[in-house]
């Protein structure tokens, strides 16, 4: 672990450490560079290491923006980025919190899906910890290797179910490294107190395997009681080295996400962003548009199209609401339709996962259905019988929602709710500008990816996103404000309730369905406060905090340079 205190009182805060010359240069968490004040550098060994002129931050920042600005494609953006956060963490999250809108989408979606395609082909620099299914037996020697001594949050994930691009392997751990700096950025989660970490199993993606340049374990993925007994090992240690850490499960298989979170959401304070973030920020854009078009939530009939993990969090989460709303389990389950590969998922269809299994309707529902194929209920089928108020697509089937099928839904419909959810861009079954021409403008749209604004006949429409980036960030600081034992249900509910309050579509139906990212750290504040309130309702609540507001605004690191000491 690296060499550095940070001291607080009341005369300020500074920074010891043994750490000096080229090797603080090295140390992203001290570095400053240029920033480096003639003091710093005479204790630190640094003259002559430096240029001589002594800059702000203000000055970095600028310096740093005008590189950023110099690359052409998100790609090499992205690597920069990656660079700069490798060199210098402070500069780094100044820069991108400055310019979060233009940069986001370079650190996180939709960029991120290409970065991890390339990991193995792009790696510089190792970042975080990886744990390899062969060392299962020394994870906790692995979590001591550490950089940071506190830990608060992990991101972990082992690559298969990544994004809309299917299993990645190594390359997966591209993603608990974004998911974190978005954290940092909209929640200000202190990143010298989290850790990124990639489960090492093998993987299945052939083209990998035959890649001389891969990084990962070349055999197939480790499944079945082999695998759970590692990821029961890895809990174990977790809770051991960090019993009051919040664990965040990212990108995992539809065969395995589900599962992990069931078998310790009530063990441990833990969270599946796939499923209950996805869930929860759809569920708050459908609540806020269904209430903008004058209806409410127990009024909606939904497709899903795409079953997966995501498809089948959002169908849980909208249920639930329905359910809040007054409608009985039965009641609800029957205003949804899944349709996955094998078209409208039916209860007699073999290999339906438990996620699937509570939605999938009997066959004598839809026996006496008109259908277009002898093989599978369509899409357009389930459309046109089901007459849904609502369309999601999670399929990552790009274009998947054509003309005829927004057009099928607007005949029953005056301001359909249609939202293309599937990442990265070139994944999202529709754009909004298509979907905006088809429905005359009626339609109300949110995307998973960032897309342009849409000129409609003269009118200038804001495309709102539905960017996990809104929630789990605020879910994540409200729960380690009062450091919550689990995360339940009602305090998701208060996460969804707390973004629809911010919800822009509700003093204009054209304006976007949920908050801009410029707005997400003002977002944050105001869900991990309902958040933190609801887990001290639950009597889950760690520490009991009387003044909720405070705490919040204290734990919000921002970025700046501290003064260094040397020990």
């Amino acid at each position: 672990m690296l060499d550095f205190k940070l001291i607080k009182n009341t005369n300020g805060e500074y920074i010891e450490t043994s750490i000096a010359g080229k090797l603080l240069l090295n140390t992203a968490a001290l570095n400053k560079e240029t920033a480096f004040s003639e003091a710093e550098r005479s204790e630190f060994n640094l003259l002559g290491k430096l240029p001589a002129q002594v800059e702000t931050l203000a000055e970095q920042v600028k310096r740093a923006y005008w590189q950023f600005q110099s690359y052409a494609t998100m790609l090499q953006k992205n690597i920069y980025l990656n660079n700069l956060h490798d060199k210098n963490q402070v500069l780094f999250y100044k820069l991108v919190s400055e310019h979060l809108v233009e940069i986001l989408p370079c650190i996180y979606t939709p960029i991120v899906g290409t970065a991890v395609k390339e990991y193995s082909r792009e790696f510089r620099q190792a970042r975080g910890l990886y744990i390899a299914y062969p060392y299962r037996d020394k994870i906790a020697e692995i979590l001591d290797n550490r950089s940071h001594p506190e830990i608060d949050l992990i991101v972990v994930t082992d690559g298969e179910g990544v994004l809309g691009i299917g299993d990645q392997g190594i390359g997966g751990m591209d993603i608990p490294i974004a998911k974190l700096m978005v954290y940092t950025l909209c929640a200000g989660i202190n990143p010298l107190r989290t850790l990124p970490i990639l489960l090492d199993v093998g993987t299945d993606n052939q083209e990998l395997l035959a890649d001389p340049l891969y990084l990962g374990l070349r055999h197939p993925r480790i499944r079945g009681a082999e695998y759970d007994a590692f990821i029961e090992q890895f809990v174990t240690a977790v809770q051991s080295k960090f019993p009051n850490v919040f664990l965040h499960w990212e990108d995992f298989g539809r065969s395995t996400a589900r599962h992990i979170l069931d078998q310790y959401k009530d063990k441990l304070c833990t969270f599946n962003d796939d499923i209950q973030g996805t869930g929860a920020v759809t569920l708050a854009a459908i609540l806020a548009a269904a209430k903008a078009t004058g209806s409410s939530i127990e009024k909606q009939r939904v497709v899903l199209f795409g079953a997966g993990t995501a498809g089948t969090g959002i169908a849980d989460q909208i249920c639930a609401a329905m359910m809040r709303a007054g409608l009985t389990e039965a009641e609800a389950r029957q205003r949804f339709w899944l349709v996955d590969r094998p078209g409208l998922l039916l209860s007699n269809m073999p290999d339906l996962t438990s996620g699937q299994m509570p939605y999938a309707h009997k066959p004598e529902e839809v026996a006496n259905w008109q259908v277009s194929s002898p093989v599978g209920i369509s899409l357009y089928d389930t459309i046109t019988h089901a007459q849904p108020t609502i369309l999601i697509g999670c399929s990552t089937q790009g274009g998947a929602f054509k003309q005829e099928i927004i057009r099928e839904l607007t005949r029953y419909n005056k301001h359909p709710i249609i939202f293309p959810l599937s990442n990265p861009t070139e994944h999202a079954e529709a754009t909004p500008a298509d979907i905006l021409q088809w429905t005359n403008g009626q339609a109300i749209v949110a995307t998973g990816s960032p897309f342009e604004d849409v000129n409609f006949n003269g009118q200038i429409i804001k495309i709102g996103q539905c960017n996990n980036a809104l929630v789990f960030p605020g879910i994540g600081l409200g729960l380690l404000a009062i450091q919550a034992k689990q995360l339940t249900d009602d305090m998701l509910w208060a996460a969804t309730q707390a973004l629809v309050e911010n919800a822009p579509v509700l003093k204009d139906m054209h304006a976007p369905v949920l908050p801009l990212m410029q707005d997400a750290r003002v977002v944050a504040r105001k869900i991990a406060l309902a958040v933190a309130q609801q887990a001290q309702r639950d009597g889950l609540a760690q520490l009991e905090i009387a003044d909720l507001e405070r705490r919040i605004d204290e734990l919000m690191w921002q970025p700046h340079y501290v003064p260094l000491r040397r020990t």
